[in-house]
């Protein structure tokens, strides 16, 4: 079974995308902060990390640069509620880009393509 790891300040977030991911079989850790992350993905070892950018007391981009400095090969799914944030050059080195959105499928797309290892193009799609 395969691992996500969620990182979002909202709690709703956090709950709702764990709940749709077990119905899709995944196992799924949430944190509600960037605090000690990089500890609980060695804690934790998780196949993917869901990653929000504009959280309250830590810039999901910088975590993205920790997590790479230390965890290259897993693979970081950044969403967040603005799509502004795909032109910045420090997000390329997301696997995806998701715009949150009720509707999780392109989510669960993305996860999927990820773990499979699709490797995606960039700049990120949709972004043409």
């Amino acid at each position: 079974m395969k691992k996500i790891l969620i990182v979002d300040d909202e709690e709703v977030i956090r709950m709702l995308y764990a709940e749709e991911l077990e119905d899709e079989g995944y196992k799924v850790i949430t944190s509600g902060t960037g605090h000690r992350l990089i500890e609980i993905i060695q804690e934790e070892r998780p196949d993917l990390v869901v990653l929000d950018i504009k959280m309250a007391e830590h810039n999901g981009l910088d975590l993205l640069q920790d997590i790479r400095k230390e965890f290259y090969n897993i693979p970081v799914i950044l969403c967040s509620a603005y799509s502004t944030f795909k032109g910045d050059l420090k997000s390329i080195a997301a696997d995806y880009y998701v715009v949150k959105s009720a509707d999780l499928s392109e989510l669960k797309q993305k996860i999927k393509m990820a773990l499979e290892g699709h490797v995606p193009t960039h700049p990120p799609e949709n972004e043409a």
